[in-house]
């Protein structure tokens, strides 16, 4: 038994450093390619520059995904957010019949193929008589962010002091005034973690986007189209790095700011811990 203790914390750590070069070492790649003088990504390298970054701000359709991204981004952020809010204070808030299902039916996205929910839901904006567009895209991208946004805001919105808005009340506020003065400054941080979140999700997205999008390319939507171009794959690999840079940052942002609202409401659960 003694020797089964001491040898089962140096199988972990071996195992969990093995899985984690595994998993990123083809992302480490990422950048070190992106600086390449060749536009073959291989070892050794033919020398290092910064002409694939010089050139991405010079390709309109470039350009153009990005902003498409942008408007995807914000939009389904900000949706699944404020669907979020609602949700998780209902959950978190009330007992009723059938809550544990319908908490189920939102998270299910999560496990559900992704594949599946873009056909189902390109079925159904057909169905529906509306146009493939960036419009159904945010609404595909909605359905995906909304259990990422549940989780973080449930973190925020359990554990509340339910006595602050009980105060409120008695010094004569509505509840509508209560939940804008009291319980949403105190989950202002959970808030701004799940916009972060669902805006990174929303940006990295392809294959809701690939079946959802119409005439106007996302960058994901793009970046899978130079592929098919060797030529182009040095651009890619530099849009990939910043893409990967970008999401690094805003996620890095929205666990501090929901660890932070774990502690302004006692409670340490949520979606990174």
């Amino acid at each position: 038994m003694t020797a089964t203790r001491r040898f089962l914390p140096g199988w972990l750590s071996s195992y969990a450093t093995l899985y984690i070069l595994f998993l990123y070492l083809p992302v480490i790649f990422l950048p070190i390619f992106s600086v390449n003088t060749a536009a073959t990504p291989k070892f050794p390298l033919s020398g290092v520059t910064l002409h694939w970054y010089e050139d991405l701000p010079k390709t309109p359709a470039l350009i153009d995904a990005t902003w498409n991204s942008l408007i995807v981004g914000v939009s389904a952020s900000i949706l699944s957010t404020v669907l979020g809010i609602l949700a998780a204070r209902s959950i978190t808030r009330y007992r009723y019949p059938g809550r544990r299902a319908i908490n189920g039916l939102i998270m299910a996205p999560l496990v559900l193929p992704e594949v599946i929910v873009a056909i189902s839901m390109l079925l159904v904006m057909l169905q529906l008589g509306l146009s493939l567009s960036l419009f159904t895209v945010v609404l595909g991208h909605v359905l995906v962010c909304i259990p990422y946004s549940m989780t973080v805001l449930t973190s925020g919105f359990e554990g509340f002091d339910r006595s602050l808005e009980e105060a409120s009340a008695d010094l004569g506020e509505s509840a509508f005034g209560t939940f804008r003065r009291v319980t949403l400054p105190m989950v202002a941080p959970a808030i701004i973690s799940s916009l972060l979140v669902c805006f990174t999700i929303s940006l990295d997205e392809f294959i809701i986007a690939f079946f959802l999008t119409g005439t106007e390319a996302t960058l994901p939507i793009y970046i899978w189209g130079q592929l098919r171009f060797a030529a182009k794959l040095p651009g890619v690999l530099a849009l990939g790095t910043l893409l990967l840079l970008a999401s690094f940052v805003l996620m890095t942002i929205a666990e501090i700011l929901r660890r932070r609202a774990a502690r302004r409401t006692q409670n340490e659960g949520g979606l990174y811990a």
